[in-house]
């Protein structure tokens, strides 16, 4: 991931944003911040965003809304969100948003310290999993050069669809050796 990828974090109150930030400088990652939804999804879709911490309730378009469209859109559906809300979690809202495929919902006021181990465990795993992804993209653009043959294996070689014929295991013999044997 591009060191200039951030944690954007969302909520309408700016004494929250500033609580939110103040909870997460510690961990030394770039912070950016919206204060609704609209503005949260536009800044998703410029890219660079790789946490989101969403508050749930918002005038205009709500958290959850942020996540739905998010979800649906390829460049944006692995980013970890955390959700936050101040009015409890009820059933509906966890099935919603675990349904959404939400990491995380968690209740203001937020504990500092907890809120620090989540955010640093899913960012560093997007991070990771974004790492592979390129990895992988540039191994198969440098096999990508030789797909023909790889399709073809060389005269000799087996296919490498081909069943390998089943053997006996080892016991099987000795008990017949046994029976000989009596």
């Amino acid at each position: 991931m591009p060191s200039d990828t951030r944690i954007l974090i969302v909520d309408d109150h700016e004494d929250t944003l500033y609580a939110l930030e103040s909870a997460l400088a510690p961990l030394g990652y770039q912070l950016g911040r919206a204060t609704s939804g609209d503005e949260a999804l536009k800044q998703v879709l410029r890219g660079q965003v790789g946490l989101l911490l969403l508050d749930v309730r918002m005038p205009g378009v709500s958290g959850l809304e942020v996540v739905r469209y998010m979800r649906r859109v390829e460049q944006t559906q692995h980013i970890p969100v955390i959700l936050l809300t101040g009015f409890g979690a009820d059933h509906e809202l966890t099935t919603t948003a675990f349904g959404l495929g939400v990491a995380d919902l968690v209740l203001k006021p937020v504990d500092p310290w907890a809120l620090r181990t989540k955010v640093r465990y899913l960012y560093d795993a997007h991070r990771r999993h974004l790492a592979l992804e390129r990895e992988v993209r540039r191994l198969r653009a440098l096999t990508g050069e030789h797909t023909e043959t790889a399709a073809h294996p060389r005269p000799g070689l087996p296919h490498p669809d081909a069943r390998v014929p089943t053997q006996r295991p080892m016991g099987a013999h000795a008990g017949e050796l046994e029976k000989d044997r009596t």
